[in-house]
């Protein structure tokens, strides 16, 4: 019912810049999280359907934006002064509904195949 194809990951130096796309189809609240080897899949940003309302794991906070564009079908992680930490996959993610726990992956049913981003120092 939803798809979702993430891209634009790659390799960076600390302190460099990155931006993410999902292409994200339906009226859905979507999500980004990123899994590092050894770890568990952690929450990174999300965005209402709107774009009007966002939010940030304190990780990311002021470095990374979510935005999308609902006319391209398209949601975006803007990722500014990476640093080696960042270093994982990215995932999309998409509900059909706003919910507060937003932060949770168990809470989302669709989600897209990955993308790689690696911050070297």
């Amino acid at each position: 019912q939803v798809q979702l194809v993430e891209s634009g990951g790659g390799l960076v130096q600390a302190g460099g810049s990155l931006r993410l796309s999902c292409a994200a189809s339906g009226r859905t609240f979507n999500s980004w999280f990123r899994q590092a080897p050894g770890k568990e899949r952690e929450f990174v940003a999300a965005i209402r359907w709107s774009g009007s309302m966002t939010y940030y794991a304190d990780s990311v906070k002021g470095r990374f934006t979510i935005s999308r564009d609902n006319a391209k079908n398209m949601v975006y992680l803007q990722m500014n002064s990476l640093k080696p930490e960042d270093t994982a996959v990215y995932y999309c993610a998409a509900r059909w509904d706003y919910i507060s726990t937003y932060y949770y992956t168990k809470n989302y049913k669709y989600w897209g195949q990955g993308t790689q981003v690696t911050v070297s120092s």
